[in-house]
């Protein structure tokens, strides 16, 4: 058993300092998270707060079938949601679940070759909230698209779709600035 199972063991149990060192541990993981979806610093930090009260108050309650940062950015993944829905009225865009993930190595190779990072921030930032959701938690979190689905809460042929497009909206992006 990891670290972090052992942190939520007795964190259910009521240790306070379980909960002091399982915060050091994803605070900032967390923070970035939300901060990637939000673009709010101050929004981000209650996030934080927010999902760590989550943590104390649902500990037990985590199934070790899942990675703890899965089970931890799917809470963050929902507080941000909420936050969301707060302040503004979000537009989904549904996506055909059935579209194959074609494009992963040249996409890859293509992101991998651009060397100014502010160009790739800049890309990254024009693409829909749902698709920069999915390029951050595959490649920046390293996640499967099973455990992105789990996060976001969808069928992960949704996942794939959103990857495919967003990997297609990144490519047109980043070659026009070669």
């Amino acid at each position: 058993m990891d670290s972090a199972e052992r942190l939520l063991e007795r964190i259910a149990s009521g240790s306070s300092e379980a909960m002091a060192d399982f915060y050091r541990q994803f605070e900032s993981k967390v923070y970035a998270f939300a901060l990637r979806k939000l673009n709010d610093p101050h929004g981000s930090a209650d996030i934080v707060n927010e999902v760590m009260m989550a943590v104390w108050q649902g500990a037990g309650g985590f199934q070790a079938n899942a990675k703890v940062s899965t089970w931890l950015l799917g809470i963050t993944h929902n507080k941000v949601i909420d936050r969301i829905r707060k302040n503004v009225r979000n537009e989904s865009e549904e996506l055909s679940e059935t579209m194959p993930d074609t494009d992963r190595t040249a996409a890859v190779d293509l992101v991998a070759r651009a060397q100014d990072a502010e160009r790739l921030s800049e890309c990254m930032e024009r693409l829909s909230q749902a698709h920069r959701e999915v390029v951050h938690l595959a490649f920046f979190e390293d996640l499967t698209y099973g455990e992105i689905a789990e996060i976001v809460g969808c069928p992960e042929g949704t996942v794939k779709t959103r990857m495919l497009h967003a990997k297609q909206n990144l490519k047109r992006c980043l070659s026009r600035g070669l």
